[in-house]
């Protein structure tokens, strides 16, 4: 595989730091989409472990690297336990809808439910809405979540729940939508590599318009929190991916990756430090 823009590859900047210092304090696993007016909205989880501090935050940005909240969800919004990532999509219409995945009090499990409003603001106030419930074996969260041609498609990190205790293990499940709404699932398309660095579970973060994926991984439950990114290309039927890399080629999670209309890209991605805090950081790719 070429031509993928990885992390290290342009300047980069910190969109959002770490929100406390230590394990578990993080900014990042970010989505991010363009306005018809060349700006960027970028929605992203902020969470503090073991304090109760769990939201999705929605920003605008003229440069992708400034940002200014516009709307954010907290936990209690959606009778969460915890939040992670966000898929955020401009639709045709010119409205907005953000999937936002949540920890079912008690559990282990994570359903996704979608928001939409006429603007990045409004999704603040907007209704919820479960698209991908999850049940009593599995729990979903972490969408992709592509338009193409009047289509809609969705990469899925799916975490089996049984047996108690290995619910960190992860797979990536493709789903389509004639919607975006109502979903059709059609089984597993990336799982990681038994012997390899990401033995552990295999989840899709970014699909480019030729099929090209990126992907986090890591090889044990130790390193849960702590994943790295990895390449995946098309393969086989329609969402189907395989691992390309031998070996992580970047020390980060959760990248996305956004075409700008000049033929480059802005990468966002969540990014560890020395403290084991996490801060969002922002790249741009000249074409």
């Amino acid at each position: 595989m070429t031509g993928f823009p990885l992390p290290g590859t342009g300047r980069v900047a910190v969109a959002v730091p770490a929100p406390g210092a230590g394990p578990g304090c993080w900014a990042g696993a970010p989505s991010a989409a363009l306005d018809q007016d060349g700006t960027v909205v970028v929605a992203y989880r902020v969470r503090v472990v073991g304090q109760g501090v769990a939201a999705t935050v929605v920003a605008r940005s003229a440069d992708g690297e400034h940002l200014t909240t516009v709307a954010t969800l907290d936990r209690a919004r959606f009778g969460a336990m915890s939040l992670e990532r966000p898929a955020l999509v401009r639709v045709e219409t010119g409205r907005w809808r953000l999937y936002v995945c949540c920890a079912t009090a008690g559990s282990k499990h994570w359903w996704i439910g979608v928001l939409e409003a006429d603007d990045p603001a409004g999704l603040a106030t907007a209704e919820v809405r479960a698209v991908f419930p999850g049940d009593d074996r599995t729990g979903v969260k972490d969408p992709v979540i592509r338009r193409v041609e009047g289509r809609w498609h969705a990469w899925i990190c799916c975490h089996p729940l049984d047996p108690p205790g290995e619910e960190d293990r992860m797979t990536t499940a493709y789903a389509t939508s004639h919607d975006g709404l109502d979903w059709a699932l059609h089984g597993t398309v990336l799982a990681g590599r038994p012997g390899s660095w990401d033995a552990r579970g295999a989840r899709v973060t970014a699909v480019l318009a030729d099929g090209q994926a990126s992907y986090d991984g890591r090889a044990s439950k130790q390193e849960n929190w702590s994943e790295r990114t990895g390449l995946a290309r098309p393969v086989g039927g329609p969402g189907r991916l395989a691992a390309t890399s031998d070996a992580p080629v970047a020390g980060v999670r959760y990248l996305d990756v956004l075409p700008l209309p000049d033929g480059g890209y802005r990468l966002y991605y969540e990014a560890p430090l020395p403290d084991q805090s996490h801060e969002l950081r922002t790249e741009r790719i000249s074409p």
